[in-house]
């Protein structure tokens, strides 16, 4: 058995013969030039003996002569005497013309080698050559350092080492997957000999020693679920290699499988004593028992090496201080000496509470600075938008600031709870500070506190925090006349306000000495040079538009949003109403061209001129927001100000219109010839015109929250309400892409509710459309027929025939689920002609696809296999690559019935691609899934694992639990044929009781599978 030493393994050493003969004189002085042709040689032994004279490739003759070469450039330079080349070559029983062949070999791969150096040697002149004959035997010599494969791999395999020992483990493990990427197949490949022989072994074990120390620190790095697929077709190659059965263990432990991991263990207990007659070693055993402990070590990714420590991600998400901060010298101070008591306390927490506008953010994120060497391990920040009617959800921040203390993407749980415990367990022993600002309450902020020794939380909110245990409470109030007139004078300048003191005096008590309007009302002076302080305190006199909201709460802020309102030109003031109508987290500049009805360079010039005043930020290039505050001080201008008031309407409605029709170009740019486009509701407004399908793609995904926003705004009002509805049916692959999966159904359920409210029934199928491919693809198929057939009586009643079209297609696919095969293929009969009468293509192929899976379902292999070929035939006639992608899936599966596992696993493979590169989560798990199932079929049940593995990670939190068991049924097929009985019997029980639980009739067949491993 075998195991991997600490850091990066080295190359195993060679046999070397009992006497080196002495290296010769170099064949040309120092300082010779290099010709051209030895200068560009490169050679390869990790895969087939190949060499390349730059990008050209150089013959290397025979078998023999390769394995001549082999030997030569394996020695790294030393001369090889022609005695060990025959024995090389040959062994114990050489031809009776070796010596001869040796010449031969060599003289014929000299002139490939080095075509010009026989003319320059002979004509005088200095040479260089690579194949040189010395003391009756030939070496090759003066090659660049880089030009043999396997010098390359043990250079990075030596800087992995390096920068595994200094802790840089991201770097280490990119480097050993260039080295690994140099394998190009078997070492040696078709090399005769049996120094060949030797030599292809020797180099295929430090390849493994090299793939197991890649992926220990994989496991180091949390991307252990990532690992187990390749571990477990791995093990299924190597089973009596213990290093990766107890790698394979420790994966699946760290994923939640605990029971697998434990049947790993088993298995390998039960192959080492069938095999050799042997035990585990005592690491393995050891691992077994932690894991029967459910030992806490083994939850960590344990350190590469004590000494020296690695390097752990140290984020800086502070937003930068202003640079005239002003005054709060004693709430500095107070601050300062609770954050700089943090060593050695549990935790320290602030909280400060204030009215919008008092500084509580400013004064925050300055002490924050001020505290950072106090916090060497990283600082931490978050707006959780808690003034804002959708505040940020802790779970959602906790993934956040996992990612940016270095926890891969994998690793981090779903719950809130485990995500909790996670965040603490990576604070644990280090000093992070941690920013909360604009916290709802108490119970938001309660999962983000780190809750170590040496850390340091420091909360904002426009609540007083009483109920948070053990918080330090400050109440932050407005700034001191002085402070205020400070503050204003480094914006505006000392020589403006020396002159107008007591004007200026007069504008920061207007402002209420709120820091907020004071920072307004200087900026907004400071721009304007024609001005006067006396002008400025002159626009504020007027009482109505402040002090009478100036009395209490949350009002209070509304003054100071009124001061830059009030000096807004009448474009922008039109522009600051307009878009404070928008729900979503911001909007983009071309949403927001569409809600001010003007070009998008007009709008840029407005929007950047609001952000100038600082009613507006600026989120990212060309995406806008406001502080929700402002948010909702705009909406009460825009009821308020704006006329006509049909005008509010009429910029929500250009804006879906924005978004309808750019949803409905991303479709269009997807789906070529897909008569859905024809069907959505017309719009006045357009959207954006994409050049390729991957820009529709990226636009789509990045504005999801915004659109999925926009159409339950929409919802509201009946007007409004099918074009948001057509809208969500457009974008329906932010349902199956896993990103937005939930907020688009929440989307959905909300729409029907509302179509059902206002009694529009056309309206309301649609809705339930978008309803059926939530429940499909989540796996509630029983939720899914009843919502399709009152789909189908609403649209008929409508005549709103597309409708009707695919949720007899959805009904069709759904009963092929529940095995009730006749009535499927009923309603796929009739969506085809319903389909054909609409001269719907796309829709035609769609129900034949799904009509072929019903043939193969009773047993009409050969018609399956000719429905399918219709629908991909129709696609790509159409250019429509995504759904020929699925007509491709559907085909594969007929084909593997069929027994054409070749074709099969072509056609699945030509699905998956696209499916990956489309977003499409759901469909590129289920590809995976029906590649692992050609596999099993094909008796490859190594790859079949290795697949179904891959499915599971893919469809993690989407497809739903029957399709989760249904994968799991396959995995554990795969890992009794490669002897894991232990692991195939922990999946079957897991999906036995999936099944069980959802009343499916798979159960009986994974209760059958148990029954023989049971009885054993």
């Amino acid at each position: 058995m075998d195991g991997v030493p600490d850091g990066v393994p080295h190359v195993p050493e060679q046999r070397r013969p009992d006497s080196t003969p002495t290296p010769s004189e170099p064949s040309a002085a120092p300082g010779a030039e290099r010709p051209a042709e030895t200068a560009a040689l490169r050679f390869s032994v990790l895969g087939p003996v190949r060499a390349w004279r730059g990008d050209e490739p150089v013959t290397t003759g025979s078998p023999q002569q390769r394995a001549l070469l082999a030997a030569l450039l394996l020695r790294e330079g030393r001369t090889a005497t022609a005695a060990e080349l025959i024995d090389a070559l040959w062994g114990e029983e050489p031809p009776s013309q070796a010596l001869a062949a040796v010449r031969t070999y060599a003289s014929r791969l000299r002139k490939v080698l080095d075509p010009g150096g026989e003319a320059r040697r002979s004509g005088g002149t200095a040479a260089t050559a690579v194949l040189v004959s010395e003391s009756g035997g030939y070496a090759v010599r003066d090659l660049a350092e880089e030009a043999l494969d396997l010098t390359v791999a043990q250079d990075l395999a030596t800087e992995a080492e390096k920068a595994r020992s200094a802790g840089d483990l991201c770097h280490a493990r990119e480097t050993l997957r260039r080295a690994l990427a140099l394998w190009d197949g078997e070492t040696l490949a078709a090399v005769p000999g049996p120094y060949a022989q030797t030599q292809r072994v020797r180099l295929e074990e430090w390849r493994l020693q090299l793939v197991e120390s890649r992926l220990d620190m994989d496991l180091e790095q949390g991307c252990h679920a990532e690992a187990v697929s390749e571990l477990t077709a791995l093990t299924a190659a190597h089973p009596l290699r213990e290093r990766l059965r107890e790698l394979l263990m420790l994966a699946l432990y760290r994923s939640g499988r605990q029971a697998e991991a434990l049947a790993v263990y088993a298995d390998t207990r039960r192959l080492l004593a069938d095999e050799l007659g042997v035990d585990p070693r005592p690491g393995l055993s050891e691992l077994q028992q932690r894991i029967l402990q459910a030992d806490p070590g083994l939850a960590e990714p344990s350190s590469p090496a004590p000494e020296p420590a690695a390097v752990p991600v140290r984020p800086a998400q502070l937003p930068a201080t202003v640079p005239d901060f002003t005054g709060r010298c004693g709430f500095v101070r107070e601050l300062g000496d609770i954050l700089a008591s943090a060593e050695g306390r549990v935790m320290a927490v602030s909280a400060l509470a204030g009215i919008g506008g008092v500084g509580k953010t400013t004064l925050a994120v300055h002490v924050a600075h001020q505290a950072r060497a106090a916090f060497p391990d990283g600082q931490l920040y978050v707006d959780l938008q808690g003034a804002g009617a959708r505040a940020a959800e802790p779970e959602t921040v906790l993934g956040s600031f996992l990612r940016a203390l270095g926890t891969a993407d994998s690793a981090i749980p779903d719950s809130l709870e485990e995500r909790a415990a996670l965040y603490r367990s990576v604070l644990a022993g280090r000093r992070v500070l941690v920013l909360l600002d604009n916290a709802r309450d108490a119970a938001q902020v309660r999962p983000l506190l780190p809750g170590t020794d040496g850390c340091a939380a420091l909360v904002t909110s426009r609540v007083r925090m009483l109920d948070l245990a053990g918080a330090h409470l400050i109440d932050l109030d407005v700034m001191s006349p002085d402070e205020a007139l400070a503050l204003f004078t480094k914006i505006v300048g000392e020589e403006r306000v020396a002159s107008e003191r007591k004007a200026a005096l007069d504008v920061v008590a207007a402002c209420g000495f709120l820091p907020l309007a004071i920072r307004i009302a200087a900026s907004r002076l400071a721009a304007r040079r024609t001005w006067t302080v006396s002008v400025l305190a002159a626009k504020l006199a007027d009482e109505r538009r402040r002090l009478d909201e100036l009395q209490a709460g949350d009002l209070a802020v509304k003054a100071t949003f009124e001061l830059g309102y009030g000096q807004l030109e009448p474009a922008q003031a039109r522009a600051f109403r307009l878009l404070g109508l928008a729900d979503g987290p911001d909007i983009s500049l071309a949403a927001a061209a569409a809600v001010l009805d003007l070009p998008v360079e007009d709008t840029e010039d407005l929007l950047e001129s609001l952000v100038d005043t600082s009613l507006l930020e600026s989120a990212a290039p060309g995406r806008y927001r406001f502080h929700d505050l402002v948010r909702l001080y705009a909406r009460a201008c825009a009821e308020r100000d704006e006329l006509p008031p049909s005008e509010r309407g009429s910029a929500l409605s250009r804006l879906l219109d924005f978004y309808l029709a750019s949803a409905a170009g991303v479709y269009a740019i997807e789906r070529p010839g897909d008569r859905l486009v024809d069907h959505l509701a017309p719009t006045s407004y357009p959207g954006l015109r994409f050049d390729n399908r991957h820009a529709a793609q990226d636009w789509l995904y990045a504005e999801a929250i915004c659109l999925l926003a926009c159409v339950r705004q929409a919802a509201g009002r009946p007007e409004t309400l099918p074009r948001a509805i057509d809208m969500l049916w457009a974008a329906h692959d932010l349902s199956e892409s896993g990103a937005n999966s939930k907020e688009y159904e929440a989307t959905a359920l909300a729409l029907v509710g509302a179509a059902r409210s206002h009694g529009l029934g056309r309206a309301e199928a649609r809705a339930l459309m978008t309803l059926v491919n939530v429940h499909h693809v989540s796996g509630r198929f029983e939720r899914a027929e009843e919502e399709a057939e009152r789909a189908i009586r609403l649209a008929q009643e409508s005549d709103d025939l597309l409708p009707v079209c695919w949720a007899r297609n959805a009904r069709g696919i759904i009963a092929l689920y529940q095995n009730r095969h006749a009535d499927g293929e009923e309603h796929l009969s009739r969506a085809i002609e319903g389909f054909r009468a609409l001269g719907d293509r796309p829709g035609v192929a769609a129900a034949l696809c799904n009509l072929s899976r019903i043939h193969l379902a009773t047993g009409r292999t050969q018609s399956a296999v000719a429905l399918a070929q219709e629908g991909i035939d129709i696609y790509d006639a159409m250019g429509n690559a995504l759904r020929g992608a699925n007509a491709r899936y559907a085909l594969g599966l007929a084909l593997t019935q069929s027994g054409e596992l070749h074709s099969a696993a072509e056609r699945l493979q030509e699905a998956l691609e696209v499916f990956r590169d489309s977003r499409q989560r759901l469909w590129e798990g289920m590809s995976l899934f029906r590649l692992a199932e050609v596999d099993l079929a094909a008796r490859r049940a190594a790859r079949a694992a290795a697949n179904a593995e891959m499915a599971l990670t893919v469809l993690r939190g989407i497809g739903g639990e029957w399709r989760r068991g249904n994968v799991l049924t396959v995995l554990g097929r795969a890992l009794s044929g490669i002897g894991q009985t232990g692991r195939a019997h922990v999946c079957w029980q897991e999906a036995a009781g999936i099944y069980e639980e959802l009343g499916s009739p798979e159960a009986a067949e994974v209760r059958a599978l148990l029954s023989p491993v049971q009885a054993a």
